[in-house]
């Protein structure tokens, strides 16, 4: 298969090595603006003003320009956007290390950022953030704060056997019955998390079988996007992709022009994986108090709302934000990422790149 710039990049974070972090820990960069400990402590947005932070995205770039022009609204910081696939942007920070012009790193998924804080790129976040959101939702070790969760789905083509019937494991799509009918998208970083909770749940082996068993069963899509667009047009009948991908397709082709639906798989399953975005402070930033406000913006109910309202369709974290279109409660169809269990995401990746998927 064709090797996509998603894929090399996640290929890359595999084979990085600290000889490509020459200023990690070294105290190359310039001075941060505030001691560790001070940054731990969010500023007043009065104090702030006229300041400027510049936050590497891989989130969803619409919404993160609505957070970021509310976070300048309110505080007077001015946020340079560097929206991008996480994986890019985590490899563009590894080999900068403290030479990095980030001060935030804003992930769709928790591998990239434990990646980083496996490299003592990340530093604490402030307390108070923290406790905004369920301490499962964030890093153990205090090192980035969850923002918004989503849940792995499988997208169905209307009128079809897979939509009728559709599978109640994400095991199941490895069987020969699934040969011909089924899409995946396994250089999005979206994938990686459910083959670690395969590899986590079945192990290496039956993780390695299963993998074989999509590859000989699917055709591989570069993106969720374009998954879902073949199985809305019948080109396979099912795939699986995180919920918010349905809905955004539902907007562009209006709810008439929708011809696919979403099914959950059994809950307790492998592939009922509800997963996290969350961001986190650089430690060479030298911008350490308006990046900690920024995190704290981002815990806050008003930023939640703006998630929970935008076109994203990501389920807020701040307890009394709800989501947006009745979107069911993640609880009664899922089982919450276990950060750690997830990790720096390699195993996962090497086992995708082993099958021939990346």
């Amino acid at each position: 298969m064709p090797t996509t710039a998603r894929a090399t990049a996640a290929i890359a974070i595999l084979s990085v090595s600290c000889l490509a972090l020459t200023a990690c820990g070294s105290g190359g960069g310039a001075a941060s603006d505030a001691s560790p400990a001070a940054a731990a402590a969010p500023a007043s947005g009065q104090a702030l003003a006229g300041q400027s932070i510049t936050v590497y995205s891989g989130q969803h770039e619409q919404t993160t320009k609505a957070l970021a022009d509310d976070f300048q609204k309110r505080t007077g910081v001015k946020v340079n956007l560097r929206s991008g696939d996480e994986a890019e942007l985590a490899n563009q920070i590894l080999q900068e290390g403290s030479a990095s012009p980030a001060d935030v790193f804003y992930a769709e998924n928790p591998p990239a950022l434990t990646i980083l804080e496996e490299k003592g790129l990340l530093t604490k976040v402030a307390d108070d953030t923290l406790k905004a959101v369920p301490a499962a939702d964030s890093s153990p070790k205090g090192d980035w704060v969850g923002v918004s969760a989503r849940t792995a789905a499988f997208d169905a083509a209307t009128g079809t056997p897979a939509d009728s019937a559709p599978p109640t494991s994400v095991l199941d799509l490895a069987k020969p019955e699934w040969k011909g009918r089924l899409g995946i998208a396994p250089s999005e970083t979206d994938f990686a998390p459910i083959v670690s909770r395969v590899l986590k749940s079945q192990g290496a082996d039956a993780a390695k079988k299963w993998l074989q068993g999509l590859k000989a069963n699917a055709k591989v899509y570069d993106s969720n996007e374009d998954l879902s667009a073949a199985i809305n047009s019948g080109e396979v009948q099912g795939g699986v992709v995180d919920h918010y991908y349905w809905y955004r397709l539902r907007d562009e082709k209006t709810p008439a022009g929708t011809k696919s639906a979403l099914h959950y798989f059994a809950k307790g399953d492998a592939g009922a994986l509800v997963d996290v975005s969350g961001a986190g402070v650089l430690s060479s930033s030298k911008h350490q108090p308006a990046a900690q406000a920024f995190l704290a913006y981002l815990a806050s109910a008003p930023a939640q709302t703006l998630i929970a309202n935008s076109q994203s369709y990501e389920y807020p974290l701040v307890a009394g934000v709800k989501s947006k279109e009745n979107l069911p409660p993640l609880d009664s169809i899922g089982t919450m990422a276990n950060v750690a269990d997830l990790g720096d995401g390699k195993e996962a990746l090497q086992l995708l790149q082993d099958a021939g998927l990346l």
